[in-house]
C-alpha cells in the first residue's frame, strides 16, 4: 500500500512541477493560460512540493498572495496528515 501512495505522490508532484513550468511559458508568450484554480488543486490533490518547487524554479505565481501564502500551507497541511498516518 505504502508503494501505491509513493507512486501516486512521485507522479501528482512530477504533474504538478510541469504544469507550472508549462503555465509560466504560456504566460511568457501570452498563450492560453492553466486556470489558478487547476494549479491550486494540483497542490491540494497531493503536488504540493511540486507545485512549490515549480513556484520557485519557474519563479511563477510567486507575488500572488494565494499561493506565496497558500501553497506552503497546504504543503505544511499535507506533511500534517501525512504524519497522522504513518503514526496510526
Amino acid at each position: 500500500m505504502y508503494r501505491m501512495i509513493f507512486l501516486y505522490l512521485a507522479v501528482m508532484n512530477f504533474t504538478a512541477f510541469c504544469v507550472y513550468g508549462t503555465d509560466k511559458k504560456r504566460a511568457i508568450r501570452n498563450q492560453w493560460r492553466i486556470s489558478e484554480k487547476t494549479l491550486l488543486m494540483l497542490a491540494v490533490i497531493g503536488g504540493g512540493p511540486g507545485a512549490l518547487l515549480g513556484m520557485k524554479v519557474f519563479h511563477h505565481k510567486t507575488k500572488k498572495p494565494k499561493f506565496y501564502l497558500g501553497i506552503p500551507v497546504i504543503l505544511i497541511l499535507e506533511v500534517l496528515a501525512a504524519a497522522l498516518f504513518l503514526t496510526k
